[in-house]
Order: structure tokens, then C-alpha cells, then sequence
């Protein structure tokens, strides 16, 4: 029953209801024209509630970079707040009702940079699934995942690995190493309102599992943020092309937008350095082109 869904292709996704605009016999209203070089405001599309990278109050590291690059362009800062699942594009990015003279939002700031639903810049950082466990705990003295898969399998009959239900990628890489056995699945769409990313790291800390493997943004984040030692982090290779688990981010916009994005582009460049320290602060755990985590 459990490895049914550890090998299902599901992508590391949150689903939730598109939303349904109705048609009306009425001539169409025209479209706004393309964001142009220098907005009159930043509109950002944001999830509400998706810390590390975004809330309402604005806590999260996505709000950060928001705030500076409107400073940087001298502009005032508005959100247009919607959950981050399935829809997320066509219901903010995308979204205007008749008669709006613009777009709800013009910029995603956090987006992979090979999704087809959005032209995207060139990436600002690229961060990737890890496994996070208590150094001091079983696993202490690991030093990769690699090594954890080859461990005797006695060594690891009572390793405890939590895994969110809808993460292709970590539970293919627990099957292709025998280890479906000692997976710990967590469900990933809860209903509950204040259900966080967060709490597959909070079970590390707390003991109940030994380890977890999860988005690395999210470990490093909840790792920093409430656990009163390190943990360890450890970043995930792929099993197969089909199921990578690095991924290089850049800010997203629509297409046919070419001034507006070089615009993005230009404050990527220039401002490299304050984006990078943004990201550090949160705990964030940056990767090379090549997988290696930075220091």
C-alpha cells in the first residue's frame, strides 16, 4: 500500500480548485498592455500563508527581496495574495477581471526557471531537496546520502524517514535504495489552517522520526528557526532525469513582456550580493551547478 504511492508520478505539487470565470455576452474587454519597463508599482503574486518564502505579514524571504527591489526602483510594494497550488499562475500572475487596467500582479518572485507557464529570468539561486537529521542522533557522523543507502540493512531496520506523500522525488530515491521500509509518510495537503511545510522538520526535532527528506528551503528555515542545535543537512541526488532534485530559481513573469523582464534581470545582476544575503539569513541551503552545497 505504501509503496504504491512512493513510485506514483506525482511532482512535489500542492493541489487546490482552479478558478472559474464566467463568460458574459458582452464585447471583451482589451487586454492591458504589457508591463512596461518601469511599473508605477511592484505588484508581487504571493502565497498567503508559505513560509519560508511568503505571508501575509510579510515574514518571508520572497517579501524581503520584494521590498528591495522596490526600493531599488523607487516604486510603492502591493501583493495580490493567493495559495500557491495548482492554478497559481492563471489566478494571479494571469488573472484580470473586465475592466482592470492591469494585471492583479506582474512578478513571482521565487519560480523555477523551467516552467512553461511563465517566462523566467536567469536563476538567482538554486536549492534542492536534502535529507535533515539530529547530528547527535542516530545518523551522527553522516556525511552523505550516499552513504546512508549503503549502510548494512540491520544497520537500518529501525531508521525512521518522514517524507511528504506527494514528493515523487524523495520517495523514488527511497525506493531505489531499499529504504521504502523505513519511510515515515506524511500528508502534504492538510486541511488543518495552520498546517506549515514545516512540521516534517519540527518531527526530526522533537525526536520522532531520526530523519526527513524535504525541500531544502523548508529545512533550512524551520531548522533555524526552532531547533536549538544545528541539524544536518545533506543535499539529495536524483535518482533519474525524471525526478531532479536541484532546482535553479529565477522571478517569473508573463510573456511578451521583454522590458519588463530585462528590468528584473538588470536588479538580479545588480543587486546579487543583497539577494544572496537574503537568502543566508533564512537558512536557506544554496547549491552549485553541480549539486554541492555552498558554504
Amino acid at each position: 500500500m505504501f509503496k504504491s504511492w512512493l513510485t506514483e508520478g506525482f511532482r512535489p505539487t500542492i493541489a487546490v480548485l482552479a478558478l472559474l470565470l464566467c463568460s458574459t455576452v458582452q464585447a471583451a474587454e482589451p487586454e492591458p498592455a504589457p508591463q512596461d519597463e518601469k511599473p508605477d508599482a511592484l505588484r508581487v503574486c504571493q502565497d498567503p500563508n508559505n513560509l519560508p518564502n511568503s505571508n501575509l505579514k510579510g515574514e518571508g524571504f520572497e517579501n524581503r527581496i520584494a521590498e528591495l527591489l522596490a526600493a531599488k526602483l523607487g516604486v510603492p510594494l502591493q501583493y495580490y495574495s493567493t495559495p500557491q497550488r495548482l492554478g497559481f499562475v492563471r489566478n494571479s500572475l494571469k488573472f484580470k477581471l473586465p475592466g482592470d487596467a492591469h494585471f492583479r500582479c506582474d512578478v513571482v518572485i521565487a519560480a523555477p526557471v523551467n516552467n512553461d507557464q511563465m517566462s523566467v529570468t536567469k536563476p538567482y539561486f538554486r536549492s534542492g531537496e536534502v535529507l535533515v537529521f539530529n547530528p547527535d542522533g542516530p545518523l551522527k557522523g553522516l556525511t552523505s546520502v550516499e552513504e546512508l543507502a549503503s549502510k548494512p540493512k540491520e544497520a537500518l531496520a529501525k531508521l525512521r524517514i518522514a517524507v511528504y506523500d506527494r514528493d515523487s522525488s524523495a520517495s523514488q530515491w527511497l525506493v531505489h535504495n531499499g529504504l521504502e521500509d523505513q519511510a515515515v509518510p506524511l500528508r502534504l495537503m492538510d486541511a488543518r489552517p495552520d498546517f506549515h511545510a514545516g512540521e516534517i522538520v519540527e518531527r526530526v526535532i522533537r525526536g520522532e522520526v531520526d530523519a526527513a527528506l524535504v525541500w531544502g528551503p523548508v529545512a533550512g528555515y524551520y531548522a533555524k528557526k526552532v531547533a536549538q542545535h544545528p541539524l544536518a543537512l545533506l543535499p539529495l541526488p536524483a535518482v533519474d532525469d525524471e525526478h531532479p532534485t536541484a532546482f535553479a530559481i529565477g522571478m517569473g513573469l508573463r510573456y511578451g513582456e521583454p522590458k519588463w523582464k530585462a528590468t528584473l534581470q538588470s536588479l538580479i545582476d545588480s543587486n546579487h550580493a543583497e539577494l544572496f544575503a537574503i537568502l543566508k539569513d533564512y537558512g536557506i541551503p544554496l547549491l552549485d551547478e553541480k549539486g554541492n552545497l555552498l558554504p
